[in-house]
């Protein structure tokens, strides 16, 4: 029988709720303040926690706190049930890591999906953990088709044109993108409009995570640089792989340390390379990202602002600096695409 922990300082709240529950068949665990419900949390180890905030001794957000820091308890999904209603204290709430917050008064019907809704995807998301037990499972599993299309069954896959945002500098994350095809830039921006691309991401790739891990709001925007199919796995769903899996914790450490990495390095060449070396950098990271086995010249179709944002210049200056490069026969550019013919003398070009 599934157990839930109800913690209600209010006595008629609280015994009508339970009543609810267990008419529908639920072992109902209560405590009238959140120190009284800390202690039953770790008592009785309940499936799911239903949580009013404004309680005495200790209250909602106090009681989600020592949750997320309880190994044993963090994972178990945690709804707020309170009269609360300012959007400040339903973001607090969020972003403390609730699952699911339910304002007072609420229909039965209401408690009851918010409470299906999360131990079915409590059920799912352990299935898929138990399933993946290293990182290499839980790549290999991403990418093979077949097993890729089992794992977004409950996530949602969307379709972005090119130059479309996917999401902007300051918004809340809401799940981990997955690149299934396509291009993804992404990019910082001045008061004055004039953007860096900071990342460049391809099919097989993770993106947005930083502010999950972060749990804060995104410091950069994301747009496709052409047409891509994106699925966001859901924010419950990569936490509980980061909090119960150490080596797909470990590799997001590790990707987040690149990230570090290359942020350090594409500082020092902005400040301290010459523009001919920056946009040569710049046309070797396209190719070291996106060049395709078997071909024998590296072709990028890619805009010349967008090139510029990544080379950290105007597209003025690009353009002078490209045509440089074809003069010296290192490339071959037209219309929206650059061709490498030297790849070696890019690579080795002088400050």
């Amino acid at each position: 029988m599934t157990k839930i922990l109800l913690v209600e300082d209010n006595d008629e709240i609280r015994e009508n709720t339970r009543e609810i529950l267990e008419l529908a068949d639920y072992q109902i665990i209560t405590a009238e303040n959140g120190k009284e419900g800390y202690s039953m949390a770790l008592k009785e180890m309940p499936d799911l926690i239903i949580c009013d905030i404004m309680m005495p001794v200790l209250d909602g957000y106090g009681l989600l706190h020592l949750i997320n820091k309880n190994e044993t308890l963090k994972s178990i999904p945690f709804i707020f049930l309170t009269a609360k209603t300012e959007r400040i204290d339903f973001r607090k709430g969020m972003e403390m890591g609730a699952d699911d917050y339910i304002t007072k008064p609420f229909t039965d019907i209401e408690l009851m999906n918010a409470i299906e809704s999360r131990l079915k995807k409590m059920k799912i998301i352990q299935e898929r953990v138990n399933a993946a037990q290293t990182l290499n499972d839980f790549y290999d599993e991403i990418k093979n088709e077949d097993a890729l299309d089992q794992l977004t069954k409950s996530t949602t896959v969307n379709y972005y044109k090119k130059k479309q945002r996917i999401y902007a500098e300051g918004s809340y994350p809401h799940g981990l993108f997955y690149l299934i095809s396509g291009k993804i830039r992404t990019y910082k921006s001045n008061d004055n409009g004039k953007e860096l691309t900071v990342n460049l991401y391809t099919a097989g790739d993770f993106f947005g995570y930083n502010a999950l891990l972060e749990n804060t709001a995104y410091k950069e925007n994301a747009e496709t640089l052409e047409k891509s199919e994106v699925s966001v796995i859901s924010r419950e769903d990569f936490s509980i792989l980061v909090n119960n899996n150490k080596d797909v914790a470990k590799k997001f450490i590790k990707l987040l340390a690149k990230n570090t990495t290359d942020k350090e390095e594409q500082l020092l060449n902005i400040a301290y390379n010459s523009l001919h070396k920056r946009v040569a950098d710049a046309i070797i990271t396209l190719f070291n990202k996106y060049k395709q086995e078997g071909h024998p010249y590296f072709i990028i179709h890619i805009s010349r602002e967008d090139l510029a944002n990544i080379a950290g210049t105007t597209t003025e200056s690009l353009i002078r600096t490209l045509t440089d490069f074809k003069n010296e026969k290192l490339i071959d550019a037209g219309a929206g695409y650059v061709k490498i013919l030297n790849e070696e003398k890019l690579r080795s070009l002088i400050n």
